[in-house]
């Protein structure tokens, strides 16, 4: 479906976890001592505990560091490519991510970054205190403007990104972040949950891409191709329960089309959705090695 489809409007299953029986704790009086601790043996044990917590959530990040959130502050111009390979910022460390939200995506925040022909490419969940600024700015260029229709304040922005970013995973914004600098945004999404899934035949865990390079210098010369290729890979690689990477590009967006057609998607049919006419795009875990 179009960007605004992409918010959540499906319920989803839940599964249930069993749990086992706790094993009862001996009550026989007899069998049990009155044991009192000294006073040093438990301050010690205090701050043994104090330091394990440090070890299990992480040290607080050093401003400037690698990882931290001024690893992609967002300049008012960003960084020309080309310039000396950096590695992507790091995701948020696992014990820190969401285990629900996360789930329905299998936790991208986890993925890490992938090298590609153009450099070392990451997508990094989107924040937006960090990230609304630029990409409100990349949806009021013309170019994208025209098929994403979110042109305008970064309010505009705003209320797309939000039903996502407080929803339940199934669609996850990010930035395209290629040796180190932001310059594209996507969206990954679960389109058998999706409102797209009405309009063809889906099946269980079909995987979504919607995508937009935000630097005019980084278009029309192939590097939409070579992400689009790496991002439907990495899908595959850590989803192992689908099988196949799909999206709805508008039909008369035909640079789009040809990006997908090139990064390794087959061309399945037309599709009528309710805002445009798109071509569905797929790209199959059994294909991957041939496309």
């Amino acid at each position: 479906m179009p960007p605004p489809d992409a918010r959540t409007d499906a319920s989803t299953a839940s599964t249930d976890a069993g749990t086992e029986p706790a094993t009862a704790a001996a009550t026989d009086g007899e069998d049990t001592l009155d044991l009192r601790l000294p006073d040093e043996l438990v301050a010690l044990i205090t701050d043994s505990g104090e330091h394990t917590s440090l070890l299990t959530h992480g040290a607080p990040a050093v401003p400037g560091s690698p990882g931290t959130t001024e690893a992609l502050e967002n300049p008012e111009d960003p960084p020309p490519l080309g310039r000396a390979a950096a590695p992507a910022p790091a995701p948020a460390p696992a014990a820190t991510a969401d285990p629900v939200r996360g789930a329905l995506l299998d936790h991208i925040a986890t993925w890490g970054p992938v090298t590609t022909g153009p450099g070392v490419f990451q997508l990094v969940p989107v924040r937006l205190e960090r990230d609304l600024r630029l990409i409100s700015r990349w949806m009021n260029d013309p170019a994208v403007a025209a098929f994403w229709e979110l042109a305008g304040p970064a309010s505009v922005t705003e209320a797309h990104l939000l039903p996502q970013l407080e929803g339940d995973g199934r669609s996850v914004p990010c930035l395209g972040v290629l040796d180190g600098t932001p310059m594209s945004y996507w969206e990954i999404y679960r389109a058998d949950l999706d409102p797209l899934a009405r309009h063809y035949p889906a099946r269980p865990h079909d995987t979504g891409i919607h995508l937009l390079v935000g630097q005019v210098s980084d278009r029309g010369r192939g590097l939409g191709s070579t992400l689009l290729r790496a991002t439907a890979d990495l899908v595959l690689d850590h989803r192992p329960s689908c099988a196949r990477v799909v999206a709805e590009p508008d039909l008369r967006n035909t640079p789009s089309v040809s990006a997908f057609l090139s990064g390794g998607f087959r061309f399945a049919a037309e599709v009528d959705l309710p805002d445009k006419r798109a071509a569905l795009m797929i790209r199959d875990r059994a294909l991957r090695a041939v496309l």
